[in-house]
């Protein structure tokens, strides 16, 4: 049979995915006998109706649903990786331009001397020695809307302040109304504001929204059996609590976790089944891959591979398909060929800036050079989270943008060398708030 006969008998044949996904049916087998010389193609038999026969997932692709089992989560997960791949890079286009990544900046507004004891964190005063780092107080309005600045110049949309808290009931009122001053200014300049400072109570939780707060992270890091092996001064559910005070606040919620951490596949699993079977998924999901840092418990632990984090990140995708997939934490030693996975296979933000915190990260040129090398695009500020709360939109508080300092309206001084390299100082990027 000549080629173009082939090709016009193949067609009127389709595979029919869900969300109306129709893809043309390839070849089944080729066979050859000794007296012919082009193949027969064997077409596919299509008595049974599409799907038969497969898993619900399967047959559901693409379906939001909250309603995920842990054993169904670990049949996706052990998938093979290129079919993973491919059908979580199916469910990506269903709901997301796959060209465009958001590139946000993070930035440790309060360093050092944390009461928690995360043993993959450098931050914490349990082993403040180990790490030779020193606690610093909240830094100033002035110097933290000057770092916004210089995101926004440099292209980030949103931005993130994390503060080496255990709440923020631990810190006087002052202190605490210096944040919501920060977020209302950062709001202020047109950027998505997201904060992550430990535990929070419902009102607390009410005031960052009304004061423009687009999004809360507040990271599960493992699952609820792995957890005491990562942390011994707080339990599982009070993690969940404060995400629930953030949804019903009205807050997006920003929540992932970090592999690496000595955890088996089953924990990778239970992680991502705890957060797609939230009462609504989260608007993202930063998956971290760990960045040891010398004086912690987790010093020794080996980073895992970059196909680790893809398949992590691909089950994201497929389990959770409108949320927002963050690849964050670890991406300094990734080659582009490894982030090129990750974004087929959902990922679709960065961190970008070169400090992640207290670890390098890659510099803000090598990843403009990636965008233009895997022809990606920048997600602008406050375009529609499918997944996010009311928060995720416009948002104009309801007050008055505080004044800047006359210093601060006469543009960065003297010390922003200093307030850069303040900038550059935390944690180890997993998110142990």
């Amino acid at each position: 049979m000549a080629l173009r006969q082939v090709a016009r008998h193949l067609s009127g044949l389709s595979h029919v995915y869900p969300q109306g996904l129709f893809v043309p049916l390839g070849l089944r087998a080729i066979t050859s006998t000794s007296g012919a010389q082009l193949a027969e193609p064997q077409l596919a038999q299509a008595e049974e109706p599409a799907g038969a026969g497969l898993p619900r997932w399967e047959r559901e692709l693409g379906a939001v649903r909250t309603d995920w089992t842990r054993q169904e989560i670990m049949e996706v997960y052990q998938t093979s990786f290129i079919d993973l791949v491919h059908k979580a890079a199916i469910v990506h286009r269903m709901y997301n331009d796959p060209s465009m990544v958001q590139r946000c900046t993070l930035l440790s507004i309060k360093t050092g001397g944390c009461p928690e004891t995360c043993n993959y964190c450098s931050q914490s005063s349990s082993w403040s020695k180990e790490t030779g780092l020193k606690a610093e107080k909240l830094m100033g309005l002035d110097e933290v809307y000057e770092a916004a600045l210089r995101a926004r110049e440099s292209g980030s949309t949103r931005f993130c302040m994390g503060a080496a808290w255990r709440g923020p009931s631990q810190v006087g009122e002052r202190q605490w109304d210096r944040v919501l001053t920060m977020v209302k200014q950062i709001r202020g300049l047109g950027m998505e504001v997201c904060t992550t400072l430990g535990m929070l109570t419902p009102e607390q939780a009410k005031e960052l929204r009304e004061a423009g707060l687009t999004a809360y992270n507040h990271n599960l890091d493992t699952s609820p059996e792995y957890y005491d092996k990562i942390t011994s001064s707080r339990k599982y559910e009070d993690r969940l609590d404060t995400l629930e005070n953030v949804r019903l606040a009205g807050i997006s919620v920003c929540a992932g976790g970090i592999i690496g951490l000595g955890e088996g596949e089953s924990d990778r699993v239970g992680l991502i089944h705890q957060l797609a079977t939230l009462p609504a998924h989260p608007e993202s999901v930063p998956i971290n891959r760990l960045v040891a840092v010398k004086g912690t418990p987790f010093e020794g632990h080996e980073a895992p591979s970059g196909l680790d984090l893809v398949r992590c990140i691909a089950v994201s995708r497929i389990v959770m398909p409108r949320t927002v997939v963050r690849l964050s934490a670890g991406r300094l030693d990734l080659t582009i060929a490894d982030q090129a996975l990750a974004f087929m296979a959902g990922a679709n933000s960065i961190f970008d800036g070169d400090k992640l915190l207290t670890t390098k990260n890659n510099d803000r040129d090598v990843d403009a050079a990636m965008f233009a090398t895997l022809g990606l695009s920048s997600r602008p500020a406050f375009m529609p989270y499918a997944s996010g709360n009311e928060s995720s939109r416009a948002f104009e508080s309801s007050e008055p943008l505080p004044p800047m300092s006359p210093a601060m309206s006469a543009g960065p001084g003297s010390q922003q060398g200093a307030k850069e390299a303040k900038a550059a100082s935390g944690c180890c990027g997993g998110g142990c708030s």
